[in-house]
């Protein structure tokens, strides 16, 4: 199923605009999701230098999703794209071990931002087609995640090139939508 045919599920309010916000560090896999979500070719992609943008229309919804790029030098502009975020939707390479400490103080960042209270997180642990990635649950623990009680959240194990896991992260996304 197609990121268009999960939209048309969310067509339960007609002309409704969702913003969701697509966060985490460089070479995470931000990009490669969103091209794999809008059945783009992922075969070719370079380190994102600012955003990309995709908005699909469907039978009066309308997803923008904000990819920011994720480079150390970028992180303090990721603030100007707070404000009326739905969804944050937060990338790690589950492969990166030597960095997942600085993606847990960049997420617990984000998590105490007063802009995004209370917005429902999806955190993709990617790259789960790589031998030496973590598996999701370890990284929802190193994380803390089972501490977030103030929003809804998921972890969900994923590989961007593959499209594994894709489906079932968008599958939450429309649930807290919907919700919402």
């Amino acid at each position: 199923m197609g990121l268009l045919s999960l939209l048309r599920k969310l067509k339960s309010t007609p002309d409704q605009e969702l913003r969701i916000l697509l966060l985490g560090l460089d070479n995470a896999g931000k990009t490669t999701i969103l091209k794999s979500l809008a059945s783009e070719d992922v075969t070719h992609i370079t380190p994102t230098q600012g955003f990309n943008i995709k908005s699909v229309q469907s039978e009066g919804l309308k997803l923008n999703v904000w990819d920011i790029g994720g480079q150390r030098k970028i992180r303090p502009y990721w603030r100007n794209y707070f404000e009326n975020t739905d969804i944050l939707i937060y990338v790690i390479d589950s492969a990166d071990k030597k960095r997942f400490e600085e993606t847990g103080v960049e997420l617990a960042e984000l998590l105490a931002e007063e802009k995004l209270c209370g917005v429902p997180l999806l955190v993709f642990a990617n790259k789960q087609d790589l031998l030496n990635a973590a598996p999701a649950s370890e990284l929802a623990e190193g994380l803390n995640l089972p501490a977030i009680l103030d929003r809804a959240w998921q972890i969900q194990a994923c590989s961007a090139l593959s499209g594994e896991g894709l489906k079932d992260g968008l599958d939450w996304v429309c649930k807290n939508i919907e919700r919402k």
